[in-house]
Formats: structure tokens, sequence, C-alpha cells
């Protein structure tokens, strides 16, 4: 591994002192540790990495002895677990303490995922979680990995900050994990020392300000705000706090304390109303983090732009009864066709996604049902990774390992004891997707964008 960058061991030496920087860097020259956070609505009796250690600010979090082929582990891609690092699990922590079922959540800057699915399980089904990404290609992976998660609860977007301050007002709680100078990442990423430079972290900071500066528009009066980088420097985090307190003024409040315990490792300290939690992996055995928190006490009406489009049209009677059948509660749900597709949004959240997707971006949102042929649902492969999905309506195939790892590499796969039709494949009860059995064969019906390459 190359070299840190001078003017950064020289930064910290300032900033930690001497010894305790050294600490670090020694950390940082050492292996990343490995940890996943469980997914509780697809676990089962028969648990996922029961052998790893639990995160200790986390719940569902695991760290693992030693990184293994998740590529080969079919309940990776049955969305059962999300690989993610330790510190970024304390997200998890910081809205423990709040009841966030049904809520609205704002996550400013969301690929690929990992913090957007512990929002998603928060508010659980009836609320909403705006996953916005502003680079496309990211936006994408953020898609595919909210729909393997489950929850059918979630709208990813794909804009600029300012327009998602067009929606002032809107949400419960807002997070900006704001692109940063990635010094958290120096151990984990080869690149992010190669990319790292001074010009990088005051560009850093000033894009930083701005879209802080946009996402506090989209926050209701006593919302929480979160805040967070994967950088140590403090330029990029408490002194964008204090630029922006500076800016806006005294609109800020305490919120409920965050607590953590001494033997975590973990540094807390304060900006103004914001309590603020830094982790060093040479302290809390996990990458680097900084989170601050706080609420908002500024009055502020709730706005809503002009429809830009209409996306959504209303399904007939017949295909309302022939997707009804294949949710567990159809009673809480509205149908619509977004371009060819059919999806399924929860009733109390239905017309803020239908004001979000004429207003903004959105490439992803609620369940993709499928489409209708002959009054029967095709389904999408969405459909079968959703936690709500009724299994009375359609037969399931339990598949082996071998049999599994082959659907999940596109292959033809034996058609076994399969009902003629569509089939929901399983791998230790926990749904991989859909196949359609024609007389001696059977279609696999995987994405191709998500099969697993040859190994």
């Amino acid at each position: 591994m190359i070299e840190l960058p001078i003017a950064f061991t020289e930064r910290m030496r300032k900033q930690l002192g001497a010894e305790e920087a050294e600490r670090l860097f020694v950390a940082l020259d050492s292996a990343s540790p490995v940890a996943v956070r469980l997914n509780p609505a697809k676990c089962g009796e028969e648990g996922v990495w029961s052998d790893g250690e639990q995160v200790a600010w986390c719940e569902s979090g695991r760290k693992l002895r030693e990184r293994p082929s998740f590529t080969l582990d079919t309940a990776f891609h049955a969305g059962a677990y999300y690989v993610q690092e330790a510190a970024s699990q304390f997200i998890a922590h910081i809205i423990a303490g709040e009841d966030l079922r049904g809520r609205r959540v704002l996550d400013m800057c969301s690929a690929p995922g990992g913090k957007t699915t512990i929002y998603s399980t928060a508010v659980c089904e009836s609320g909403l979680v705006v996953a916005n990404e502003y680079v496309r290609s990211r936006a994408n992976v953020l898609a595919d990995n909210v729909r393997k998660w489950g929850f059918g609860n979630v709208l990813v977007t794909n804009n600029a900050p300012e327009h998602l301050a067009q929606f002032e007002g809107w949400f419960d709680v807002v997070a900006v994990d704001a692109p940063c100078s990635g010094e958290g990442m120096f151990r984990k990423e080869e690149v992010a020392r190669e990319d790292w430079s001074e010009e990088a972290v005051k560009m850093c900071a000033a894009r930083q300000m701005s879209i802080v500066r946009e996402a506090w528009r989209s926050l209701k009066d006593g919302g929480l705000f979160i805040y967070s980088t994967c950088t140590f420097n403090d330029e990029e985090d408490e002194g964008v706090l204090r630029s922006f307190i500076e800016e806006v003024g005294d609109v800020f409040a305490p919120s409920q304390r965050v607590c953590v315990e001494e033997e975590w490792g973990i540094v807390r300290g304060e900006v103004g109303a914001f309590q603020t939690f830094r982790f060093f992996p040479h302290k809390t055995d996990s990458e680097g983090l900084f989170v601050a928190v706080a609420r908002k006490a500024e009055p502020t009406t709730q706005r809503t732009p002009k429809a830009r489009k209409k996306v959504m049209q209303e399904v007939d009677k017949a295909s309302r009864k022939e997707l009804s059948r294949w949710l567990q509660e159809p009673e809480n749900y509205l149908f619509a066709l977004v371009a060819d597709t059919i999806y399924a949004y929860h009733a109390e959240q239905f017309k803020a996604v239908q004001a979000l997707s004429e207003g903004l971006t959105a490439i992803y949102s609620g369940v993709a049902m499928g489409q209708i042929f002959k009054n029967k649902l095709k389904p999408d492969w969405a459909l079968s990774q959703y936690v709500g999905l009724s299994r009375e309506a359609v037969a399931v195939e339990e598949l082996d390992e071998a049999r599994a790892l082959d659907y999940l590499r596109k292959k033809d796969i034996a058609v076994g004891d399969m009902a003629e039709g569509i089939n929901l494949v399983t791998h230790k009860g926990r749904a991989l997707g859909f196949v359609k059995r024609v007389g001696a064969r059977c279609n696999n019906l995987y994405p191709n964008s998500l099969k697993i390459m040859n190994m």
C-alpha cells in the first residue's frame, strides 16, 4: 500500500498530538475489519452470521473474523444482510431512541445504500425514505440494494440538492452523508490515499456547506438533522458545522442525548447544539467516521413545487384484483402504472411519492410488481424480494445450494418439482427470484444485471 500523504500526517499530528497520531497511522496500515448488518425481516429462524461478534452500538450488526466470499452466499443475494462497515452502523444507534414509524426521511447522499436501508427499516412499511444520489450510475446501484432490502418504502431519486430543497419542510429526518476527502477510508481503499490533497479537503468543505444549506430547507421544524463524513479533519467536520451555525443563526436545538459506552472508544463532543461522534480506527476497530446530530428549531412552512410531469396512471379494477392477491396486506396499498410497469405504494405515503415523482427525477419507488398480461401478473424480480409478498400467490420451489448458485448465475436449472408457469425459487426459505416453467424446461427470470459472473 502506498504511503500516507505527508500533508495528512502533519495535519493529524497537529489535531491529535504526536503520540495519538502515530497510533492512528499504525491502524491505517493494518487490515480492515469486516462487518455486516442483518435484515430483521429476512434472517429467519436459522439466522445469518450467528457466529459473528455483535457490533457494540448496533444490535443487528456483526463483526466477522475474516472476509468470506459474499458473491457465493445466497443469503447475500436474498437481502438477508448488508455488508456495512461497523462505524457506519452507528446511524442505527442514533435513531434508536426516535419513533420513526410512518415518518419521512431524506437521505441526501445515499449510494450505495447502507444507511438508506437503516432508515428503511426504522420507518417501517408505512413510512417513506427518499434516497437521493446525484451520480446516475451510483443511483442505479442504490436502487438495486433498495429492491433487495425489500421493505418497499424507498423512493430513489437522481437530483442535485437544490432540487430536493424545493420540497421545503417535508421531512421528519434529513441526513447528509456528505462526499468528503475520504481519510477514513485510507486503509480500505488505496485510491483514497492517492486522491487526497489539501486542495481536495478545501473543495470538499465548500461542497459540503452547499449540500447542508440545501438539505436544511427540506427539514420540518423540530425535525432531526444528521450530518456525517468518513474523514478525520476538522475542516470538513466540526468546521462545516461551525460555518453553517454562523450562517443561519440560532435555529438549532439539542436532540435526545445519544448515549455511548466508554469502552466503545468513540470520541464525543459538541458544536453548538450538535452532538458529535468521532470514530478513529485505533480506538473503535472500524474505519473512520464523523457524525453530528441536532434538531431544527426554526418555523418552516411545508411547500410543494409545481408538478413538472404526470408519471402515475391508475390501474383498472381487474388489475387491482390480480395484483392484490400477491400481497399479504393488499388493503394497505395502492397500485399505479409507471411507464410499462405497475408499482405498489403504501396508501399512507402514496400522495407524497406521487408529488415527489412529479417534481424530481425518480428512478425507482415502492414495489415493482410487474406487468399484466391477459389478466395475469408477470412479476418483476423486485416483488420476489419484497418482505410483504404473499407466497400463497405463487408456487414455491426450494433449491439446494448448487441449483441456487446456478440460478444466480442465470443458468438453466433442472425443472424438478416446479409447477407449470411462474415459480418463486428459494434457498433455505429465502427468496431469490422467479422462474417460469414451460413444459420440460424453465426460463430463468433473474435479472441479467445482477447475475453472478462465473467463478
